[in-house]
């Protein structure tokens, strides 16, 4: 089987104050905001950080029941999922299901910057919620 995950597209935080955030990636580490988009359909405001290929993708949340919002309620600011890049989110999603792993997503759908996205549940991996994340086409 070839290998689905391509590289790590991301790794999200979810943070109570995003400008706060930046700002302190900034000062801190001279990083710069490469994109911010809200995402009204999962309630979040984001800030994606270049890291080499990658993003640090600061996370915030727009309403109260969203995701995001529910974890901070729960867990408080900290890592919340890893994107991972692969050439076709619903290959890899299909993937997943027939290991019999759980998913949240039954089909790819529209992420931020334009890409498709589909998340799996912590349960079928270690804990760890991933998102696959597909780009764009050119």
């Amino acid at each position: 089987m070839e290998p689905l995950l391509e590289e790590i597209d991301h790794v999200a935080i979810a943070v109570r104050d995003l400008d706060a955030a930046v700002a302190w990636y900034e000062a801190t580490f001279g990083a710069r905001v490469v994109h911010r988009e809200v995402v009204e359909s999962d309630g979040v405001a984001e800030a994606l950080i270049a890291v080499a290929d990658s993003y640090v993708q600061l996370l915030t949340p727009t309403r109260a029941d969203s995701p995001v919002g529910r974890f901070l309620e729960a867990r408080g600011e900290g890592l919340h999922h890893v994107g991972y890049r692969v050439a076709d989110c619903a290959a890899a999603l299909a993937a997943v299901v027939a290991q019999g792993g759980q998913v949240l997503d039954e089909a790819p759908r529209p992420g931020s910057r334009g890409t498709l996205v589909a998340f799996v549940h912590p349960r079928a991996a270690f804990g760890t919620l991933i998102e696959l994340v597909q780009e764009a086409a050119p």
